[in-house]
């Protein structure tokens, strides 16, 4: 018999039916291939090519300084809304890397990763009945939130034909009337493509016709190949409707450090300060001076890009000589391709779902399917190695696991 307590959760995460769902996300379905085939073929290595954090650890001068400063009595307290030596870093990191000038004192905001920067976001600005803009494929976090304030969340569709941008023009009229916030998300994920200035000018143009605040989420904005990096905020009229997101897990090797700011709009920033004030106490006093010392010293995104960029250009030959239309990507670490139909005189692939399970299953080669506009797979150059002479094995691993197939597209 069911505890009173199945009857108390709230309808945002099932009401009642609260755990009894028996529908299965694609990342659990991920993990459960993975652990079946390791199971049925031990002694053969799975790649992994479906994890999105980077593959090594931050680097040593990062980890000698979080270290060094945790040991001292004066950073044993709540930091609040973020320490003046983390907020000033992020403004210079900010004028080196983007030419972008902010006020660190009005203008940046610390927060304990970009997920939860994107989750309180809805608190600010979201009543019953407010839109939320997202674009898909993308990062839900947001929309969820969205929702459970009783907004609605309208998506985007993000297509091959048109660079992966979102076509705002086609966004119905009652949508925009009732529209507080839009999301987006450059360079990528999981597409890798990148913004342009002409496109974050229409975007700040759609903003104040419409009197919509702008979230860029800029995860990867430091992560770009063959291009200065590029910032929205960098753009005139930027900061009179919007903010950016940026995040130090993947440009600097600290995902589980969880250090993130908010940069721009004043009142936007303020708002999210207000809204953090009643969520968290800060994080913690000396990993915000480590992440200063990796922000004072942007070359380290430079030498991981090296390391992204050969891995990528890589697997983009591997997968052409195959048949896919594969090409370096402007951003990101991720390959974002478009599935096979099926293989000649053989299985026909329905989805992205199925080509990535069939790869898991069939080729120990883990990816994640992304169905939301036609049916891609998303190749991640994260993939463990002990070093270059392993990632070419690796590599050469994956080319040998598939030559044997001939795709049909």
């Amino acid at each position: 018999m069911d505890s009173y307590i199945q009857k108390l959760f709230a309808e945002r995460i099932g009401g009642e039916l609260f755990g009894k769902d028996d529908k299965i996300y694609k990342f659990e379905k991920i993990k459960r291939a993975k652990r079946a085939t390791m199971k049925s073929n031990p002694g053969i290595d799975l790649l992994d090519m479906g994890v999105g954090e980077p593959d090594e650890k931050a680097f040593d001068i990062v980890i000698e300084t979080l270290k060094k400063e945790s040991e001292k009595h004066e950073n044993r307290g709540y930091a609040d809304n973020g320490i003046d030596e983390f907020k000033l870093a992020a403004s210079k990191y900010l004028k080196n890397v983007f030419d972008v000038e902010v006020d660190e004192d009005k203008e940046i905001v610390h927060s304990i990763g970009s997920k939860p920067a994107l989750a309180m976001f809805p608190s600010a600005f979201i009543n019953p009945g407010d839109v939320t803009l997202m674009t898909v494929p993308g990062y839900p976090v947001l929309g969820t939130h969205t929702s459970w304030y009783e907004g609605e969340v309208y998506n985007i569709p993000l297509k091959k034909e048109n660079n992966f941008l979102p076509i705002l023009k086609d966004i119905p009229e009652d949508i925009k009337s009732r529209a507080k916030v839009l999301l987006i998300n450059y360079p990528n994920n999981p597409t890798g493509a990148n913004a342009t200035v002409e496109f974050y000018k229409e975007v700040i143009a759609f903003a104040k016709e419409n009197k919509i605040i702008v979230i860029q989420d800029a995860a990867y904005a430091a992560l770009t190949y063959d291009k200065k990096p590029l910032s929205f905020l960098s753009v005139p009229g930027a900061k009179d409707v919007g903010v950016e997101i940026h995040s130090l897990s993947k440009a600097y090797n600290m995902t589980g450090w969880r250090m993130a700011f908010i940069a721009g709009n004043e009142l936007i920033v303020s708002a999210f300060a207000a809204v953090k004030d009643n969520f968290d106490s800060g994080q913690f006093k000396a990993i915000q001076k480590a992440a200063a010392v990796a922000l004072d010293n942007p070359t380290i995104t430079e030498k991981i890009k090296e390391k992204y960029q050969r891995r990528l250009q890589a697997l983009v030959e591997i997968l052409k000589d195959l048949g896919f239309d594969a090409s370096l990507p402007d951003g990101t670490f991720y390959l974002y391709v478009e599935i096979p139909k099926g293989i000649k005189n053989g299985i026909k692939f329905e989805s992205g779902e199925a080509f990535s399970q069939y790869l898991i299953k069939e080729k120990l080669i883990s990816t994640v399917p992304w169905d939301d506009v036609g049916n891609f797979v998303r190749f991640s150059a994260t993939f463990e190695s002990s070093g270059i002479e392993d990632e070419k094995n690796k590599l050469n691993e994956i080319k040998k696991r598939l030559s044997d197939l001939h795709f049909e597209f």
